[in-house]
């Protein structure tokens, strides 16, 4: 039996997150990717989502990052942007069924979302800005992403995701069974944090994982 994940979230004006805990039947080496999110990995997608982006979104995300002083541009521009820009000239790649929902999802929401393995992260957690001078690595070629003024999530050892670039060090393997994600939502998008964390969690369940909400 897991215990409970404890959250706390650092005052600020805009952030609105959606966070939620995901049991996967199996490991996610042996769990597919159902055809449904398949088919969300494209624009157009396959069949239509309940939710769309645009520019009113792409601003509103912007500014939630941009308010402790991050600069969210060019390459530290929000998770959602750049799978926007990726999928522009093809469908993005099949990683693991944590992933691809959650690529769907952020891709057709316009909210970056992070995903955790909970088995690479320690408690407590705790959502806040990140002080000048943090960093982590963000992929397996070792580069690193500055995080000064920028909302992360952070484990017992220290920031681990945003909603720009997740650290390398919880990210999701083939032996994953438990995550924790993390819908970066603003409240200057009244109800689209709660619509999208429903219809994230109902195409993970459509899959055969359980998802259960966090509390702060």
């Amino acid at each position: 039996m897991h215990e409970p994940i404890r959250l706390s979230i650092d005052p600020h004006p805009l952030l609105d997150a959606g966070v939620f805990v995901t049991s996967f039947p199996e490991a996610l080496e042996r769990c597919a990717t159902s055809a449904q999110v398949r088919g969300l990995l494209r624009v157009p997608p396959s069949s239509a989502p309940p939710m769309t982006s645009d520019d009113v979104v792409r601003r509103s995300v912007r500014d939630l990052l941009r308010h402790g002083g991050y600069k969210p541009t060019g390459r530290g521009k929000p998770a959602s942007e750049y799978l926007l820009g990726a999928v522009a000239e093809t469908p993005l790649p099949e990683i693991n069924l944590a992933v691809d929902t959650c690529n769907a999802v952020s891709l057709h929401s316009g909210l970056p979302i992070s995903v955790v393995d909970l088995d690479r992260s320690h408690g407590p957690h705790r959502i806040g800005i990140a002080t000048e001078g943090s960093q982590y690595v963000f992929n397996a070629s070792g580069q690193e992403i500055d995080l000064a003024g920028l909302l992360c999530l952070f484990d017992a050892n220290g920031p681990c995701a945003n909603g720009v670039k997740d650290a390398q060090r919880t990210k999701t393997s083939s032996a994953t069974r438990r995550t924790l994600s993390v819908v970066w939502g603003t409240r200057a998008l009244d109800g689209r944090t709660l619509h999208t964390v429903r219809w994230y969690r109902e195409l993970l369940e459509a899959s055969g994982a359980s998802t259960q909400p966090v509390g702060t």
